[in-house]
């Protein structure tokens, strides 16, 4: 039987602060099956951007159960995370995390090299042409724009062809023309790779090209939109 690459159980995450602890993440349950793109919106502070960051094994939860990829994540430390995710699940986020030192075309091929996938950097060229960056391969991330620097970590995400993308706010740094380069890119791997997309946005257009949309309001799944909405 199919296991479902995403499983959130009664996830919560609270976080200290100078004024008490702060609750981010109240008891959210969700599951995101293969090949399922599925969008979350809501509210700046909502705790979207968290909800990715615990999904992913980056941030440890307060309470409930993560299994990523039929794996509990609190059984693995930081390193057994890092495994699980090599080749299978990638992340693009808002900061861009380019290694300084590497060009443009070496930070894509990187998680192929690390994933011991034949043909790195053939690849790396193919998805940094497909992104419109051919002129960029020798190019280091100081010397390309913002926007250009959000299509490499974009590249290099799509390189490894990931059974599970994680994007927060993808698009947020380019025009509206390579925006919608990247949106189509995003959609047609989940159908070509049959692979699942959880995509943050505040877009609602790029929401509404999801097969599914949840919205985030203070730290939980909102169920009465929800179920509006059915």
């Amino acid at each position: 039987m199919a296991v479902d690459p995403l499983v959130l159980q009664d996830v919560t995450l609270t976080l200290p602060s100078s004024a008490g602890p702060v609750a981010i993440l109240r008891g959210v349950d969700l599951n995101v099956v293969a090949g399922e793109a599925l969008a979350v919106v809501g509210p700046s502070g909502s705790g979207k951007s968290s909800l990715i960051s615990v999904a992913a094994g980056l941030e440890t939860p307060s309470g409930g159960r993560v299994l990523l990829f039929d794996t509990d994540l609190a059984r693995l430390d930081e390193d057994g995370r890092a495994r699980l995710r090599r080749g299978r699940a990638a992340l693009v986020f808002q900061s861009f995390h380019l290694l300084p030192n590497m060009t443009a075309e070496e930070n894509v091929a990187a998680p192929l090299e690390l994933a011991r996938r034949r043909g790195a950097s053939g690849e790396a060229r193919l998805w940094m042409e497909r992104l419109g960056l051919g002129a960029r391969l020798g190019h280091y991330p100081h010397q390309l724009s913002g926007g250009e620097q959000q299509r490499v970590a974009l590249a290099r995400a799509l390189a490894v062809r990931p059974v599970l993308l994680f994007a927060d706010e993808p698009t947020g740094n380019l025009d509206s023309e390579n925006g919608a380069m990247v949106a189509d890119l995003l959609f047609d791997l989940v159908r070509e790779a049959g692979a699942a997309l959880v995509l943050v946005t505040h877009d609602e257009r790029l929401a509404a090209r999801a097969d599914r949309t949840v919205r985030m309001q203070a730290g939980r799944i909102d169920t009465s939109i929800a179920r509006a909405a059915e």
